[in-house]
């Protein structure tokens, strides 16, 4: 499904990827680990295109999209759940939704019954402004947003940042629904490692833009992971 090749990506003079390879597939969650300013958001930014690699490749489905606008990246079928949720605090939670009809053809323009299967909650809040949610509330919003869009790959930028534990348990059954259908390639970035070892199927450690260590579920070893992550 995804595969990324040696990216780099600099702020200016400051280089915030070196050489990062990566993959996910259909079915399986890949867990980026790590500290905080260590890349993993400046990671998922260069998947959706928000910021233009500087070297490397990215490809969706076998297709190079490197050179891709987001939006476009969008319409193939990424689905982005950004660090900090970035819903629009405005806008109804019925709207919040839509706003993930942008890259659909106008007859999957609905709402998908697996979001309000997933996160009952948001069914009873539709006319509720999204600002007026907690902050456990709109990570089920941002994330419900991102499905909306029947992604092939979908991306969480650390979701479980600032959630309650019961919440947590909610977003992690979700993701573990998602990743059963078969069909859809999950990157989840984390920093919580019990909540990463219990849905990831691969795990890539990164340290000062780059991937220092990797495993999958066949040999993982979360001590060692830990004491990566602590390096």
């Amino acid at each position: 499904m995804l595969k990324v090749d040696n990216i780099s990506l600099y702020y200016g003079a400051a280089q915030a990827l070196r050489g990062v390879s990566l993959s996910a597939e259909p079915g399986k969650v890949t867990c980026v680990l790590g500290r905080n300013g260590v890349g993993k958001t400046s990671l998922l930014r260069a998947l959706v295109g928000q910021y233009p690699i500087a070297g490397g490749s990215i490809t969706l489905e076998g297709n190079d999209i490197t050179g891709l606008k987001p939006y476009e990246r969008a319409r193939r079928g990424i689905g982005f759940v950004p660090q900090g949720r970035e819903i629009f605090p405005l806008l109804t939670v019925e709207e919040n939704l839509k706003t993930g009809f942008g890259p659909l053809k106008r007859d999957d323009r609905h709402i998908p019954d697996d979001v309000f299967s997933l996160f009952p909650v948001l069914n009873t809040m539709l006319g509720r402004r999204g600002g007026d949610l907690s902050g456990g509330q709109q990570q089920q919003l941002a994330i419900g947003r991102a499905l909306v869009m029947r992604p092939k790959l979908l991306l969480l930028d650390e979701p479980t940042e600032g959630i309650q534990p019961s919440i947590i348990k909610d977003i992690g059954r979700a993701i573990s629904y998602l990743r059963s259908l078969g069909n859809i390639a999950i990157v989840l970035v984390e920093q919580y490692l019990d909540f990463a070892c219990e849905l990831g199927d691969n795990f890539a450690v990164m340290d000062r833009g780059a991937v220092k260590f990797a495993c999958d579920r066949s040999n993982l070893d979360p001590a060692e992971i830990s004491r990566q992550m602590a390096l």
